[in-house]
């Protein structure tokens, strides 16, 4: 994909902004005064995900072993993901596709479950996936190295799940998705996940910025442990 040209990606926080008061999406992280979106959240996000990250070491350790030992590859999957204000970062996931994954996508890109011309690229039966990866990802223990991302400040636990396509690529209506750190798990995890498209992921994520809040990001964590274990929507 060719990248947008500097101006366009220097322009992003401002159209986000724009189609963020157009369509009734607060920015709260830009809102005044110390409440829960500014202060609460990204401090009690980084210590959660940290004290995860220690307790979960052990499931880390096996997990690379089992990776090195299916096909000797790299272990991690770093990818740019599209995040705050349309800023990309480096996202860290286990590996679960071959390792020449990203060279075979056009060629498989006729048979995306969204159609050959959406932004979102998902297969029903991929045959990128490793054998250890197809566990990784209905688990979706492949997800686990976020956490680090979480701790680095670049994402929040609950939010919009980070996109892999550059914002400059979104229709003007998905950019209010961008108005909050994009999250570890969220509406979109506990609502279908690979069943739904990209259209009805942004207004959900829309809907979750409107109302963000503890509780409601309580309540999503505990909805998307049962969401994992049932495996609804793993692709």
């Amino acid at each position: 994909m060719t990248p947008p040209p500097p101006e366009r990606r220097r322009d992003l926080p401002r159209r986000v902004r724009f189609e963020a008061d157009m369509r009734g999406v607060p920015l709260p992280l830009e809102g005044r005064g110390g409440g829960y979106a500014r202060r609460g959240k990204p401090l009690l996000d980084g210590a959660l995900a940290l004290i995860a990250s220690i307790v979960l070491l052990p499931v880390f350790v096996a997990v690379a072993i089992a990776i090195k030992l299916d096909d000797g590859g790299p272990v991690m999957f770093v990818q740019p993901r599209t995040g705050y204000l349309g800023r990309r970062f480096r996202l860290f996931k286990f590996r679960t596709m071959v390792v020449e994954a990203e060279a075979l996508k056009e060629a498989l890109r006729i048979h995306n479950i969204h159609a050959a011309d959406s932004p979102d690229f998902k297969l029903a039966d991929d045959p990128r996936i490793t054998r250890v990866g197809r566990w990784l990802r209905k688990s979706s223990v492949d997800e686990l190295p976020n956490l680090w991302n979480v701790v680095r400040g670049d994402m929040a636990l609950v939010g919009p799940r980070p996109t892999s396509f550059d914002a400059s690529t979104y229709r003007m209506a998905h950019l209010p998705r961008l108005a909050v750190r994009p999250g570890l798990t969220g509406l979109w995890q506990v609502s279908g996940r690979a069943n739904v498209d990209f259209d009805e992921r942004t207004e959900m994520d829309m809907r979750y910025i409107r109302s963000l809040s503890a509780r409601q990001d309580l309540e999503l964590i505990v909805r998307t442990i049962g969401a994992v274990t049932k495996g609804d929507g793993a692709c």
